[in-house]
């Protein structure tokens, strides 16, 4: 059995993130998508909130589960008993930092695998901080988001 787990920040879920989760998905027995909580970073939404936009936009998904977690990919994944790590890679610097951390967990546990998986053509610009430059100005969003988590994102911004 393959459980997999596909960690990020998800500040806010894009729709690059949406189709890497729906692609894991169909690969993988067991997917959980993990929020990763860095208290050192200052984010939009509090887990909380992107744990439940993450439940909205993965509800048609029966084998995706949604959870936080603090510290280590590694630690997580051992502790679910996960033992895969997905990654999406956008563009050769993605590879490259996605690349070192696969080592740096390959040396950590040799029992980890990672795999990659290659952005769709239309994702490769989206990024949450995109996502939230854009909305700062007023700017069109719908491309690069769910359209269930829309309104959570422009309300942040009308305040």
């Amino acid at each position: 059995m393959l459980k997999a787990v596909y960690a990020g920040s998800f500040d806010p879920v894009t729709l690059g993130h949406l189709d890497i989760i729906e692609r894991a998905a169909r690969i993988a027995d067991e997917l959980v998508v993990a929020i990763l909580e860095n208290p050192n970073k200052n984010y939009l939404f509090t887990s909380e909130e992107r744990k439940y936009h993450l439940e909205l936009v993965t509800k048609h998904l029966s084998n995706v589960e949604i959870a936080s977690f603090q510290g280590l990919l590694i630690d997580f994944a051992n502790s679910i008993h996960a033992n895969v790590a997905i990654r999406g890679l956008r563009n050769t610097l993605d590879f490259t930092s996605e690349f070192q951390m696969h080592l740096i967990n390959r040396q950590l546990d040799t029992k980890m695998e990672t795999i990659f998986l290659a952005a769709d053509e239309d994702h490769l610009a989206l990024s949450s901080t995109n996502v939230k430059e854009v909305a700062t100005f007023g700017g069109n969003i719908d491309f690069m988001v769910p359209k269930e988590i829309r309104e959570f994102i422009l309300e942040k911004y009308k305040k």
